[in-house]
């Protein structure tokens, strides 16, 4: 039976072709949007917390309250013991100290007189030693535009853009000035062993990276550090898992009268990104929900066209002895194996320009130039078997639906009249 429809389908073109067109429309763009939306938003929330949030972020209170003013003299302390008993705790996540912190950048001539200099934010990272995760974390080799990787602790990498601005090159002589953790002034020397592109405007604006350790010795914070970042050993934050972490945590220190007792902040509750994961999590069953009801609307008002058009088709089927109920389940049927050609179709077209938008994507770094949030430079798609259902079981729903809706004019046939309707 179902081959016999299908001989149907393809040979009356006028019986699918509308409807296969209009589900393959309706489902390139649902696949296509879903994945270039997902990606944008992935990449957004993995890009903040590769460069700023983590998956959790543990800080003592204090420095959470005036965290904008990167106030190193609440930081952490000890954190050798607290990383070893958080490592202890929870085995699933790996932890990662840094250090923010705000100084001027000097670019002396050479007598050591000032050519320039300009107010920078200073990043201390495990760059050197090897532990390579903060470097493939944050794509510091990849971003290399000018120059090589530190290879000591008096080396520096600076942002490409704020290298220009200060107008230095690789192997030329800066000077920090700032203030220690205890308030004293801090000098020193580093040579600029290269240059880096984040690829976002927040960060290229002015930022300079440090080797951790080194960071620890100039601002005397022997071991101490800004905060500490957790990132899931999969890779993939766990907005249930981090959030059961949070309240757990810091249930512990409710009622520390430790001023400086540590609290934990998962990526939800940093930036403002909880609105993000819920859009995220939403954007799914929205954009499916207006696509089925968009869709079943036009196929009914296609279903019921062709049901016009063959309306003397189901009556000679009735008159013949068929069931209206037979007729009717064979329609639906038939309307399965048009929405499933539809879809195909749809769905691959949706995954060819994902593809193609996941290796290139759209460059919109030029309107990012005075963003202060951390957003992707680079908008791309992603690609995932997720597509799969929100292509087919749509593009099956809607027709099927649309379909149900237009062949209950079959069981308003008068069969008495059917024969009245043949003489003419």
């Amino acid at each position: 039976m179902i081959k016999f429809l299908l001989k149907g389908i393809l040979r009356d073109k006028s019986k699918s072709l509308i409807p296969v067109c209009v589900i393959s429309l309706g489902v390139f763009i649902t696949v296509f949007m879903s994945g270039f939306v997902d990606g944008v938003l992935s990449e957004m929330i993995s890009s903040n917390a590769n460069l700023d949030t983590g998956h959790l972020k543990v800080m003592t209170k204090p420095y959470n309250e005036n965290k904008d003013q990167l106030p190193n003299d609440l930081a952490l302390l000890e954190i050798d013991l607290l990383i070893e008993s958080l490592e202890s705790e929870y085995p699933n996540l790996e932890w990662v100290p840094r250090i923010k912190f705000g100084g001027i950048l000097d670019v002396p001539d050479v007598n050591g007189e000032t050519i320039i200099q300009g107010p920078g934010i200073g990043l201390g990272l495990s760059i050197l030693g090897e532990d390579k995760g903060e470097i493939e974390r944050l794509s510091i080799k990849k971003s290399i535009v000018r120059g090589s990787m530190p290879e000591n602790p008096n080396e520096i990498l600076l942002s490409e853009v704020f290298s220009k601005k200060l107008k230095i090159n690789p192997g030329d002589e800066v000077t920090f000035f700032g203030s220690t953790m205890e308030g004293s002034m801090v000098f020193e020397s580093f040579v600029m062993s290269g240059t880096v592109m984040f690829g976002n405007p927040v960060l290229d604006r002015s930022t300079f990276i440090v080797d951790f350790k080194k960071t620890q010795m100039i601002l005397d914070m022997e071991n101490g550090s800004s905060e500490l970042l957790a990132y899931f050993k999969t890779d993939f934050y766990d907005d249930k898992t981090a959030l059961k972490i949070e309240s757990n945590f810091n249930k512990k220190y409710l009622k520390s009268e430790d001023e400086f007792a540590p609290i934990i902040l998962s990526l939800r509750n940093q930036n403002d990104l909880g609105a993000t994961l819920d859009l995220v999590d939403s954007f799914s069953f929205i954009f499916i929900s207006i696509f089925v009801i968009a869709m079943s609307l036009v196929l009914w008002n296609t279903g019921l066209i062709g049901g016009l058009r063959r309306y003397q088709e189901f009556g000679i089927r009735l008159a013949l002895g068929e069931s209206k109920k037979h007729v009717y389940s064979l329609l639906i049927i038939e309307s399965i194996i048009i929405g499933f050609i539809g879809s195909t179709f749809g769905t691959g077209l949706g995954f060819i320009l994902c593809y193609y938008m996941q290796e290139t994507g759209i460059d919109i770094s030029e309107a990012l130039t005075n963003s202060v949030v951390i957003i992707p430079s680079v908008l791309k798609a992603k690609v995932s078997s997720n597509l799969l259902y929100l292509g087919y079981i749509p593009g099956l729903i809607s027709i099927v639906f649309g379909t149900a809706l237009a062949g209950r004019g079959i069981f308003k046939r008068n069969t008495s009249k059917l024969f009245k309707e043949l003489e003419v």
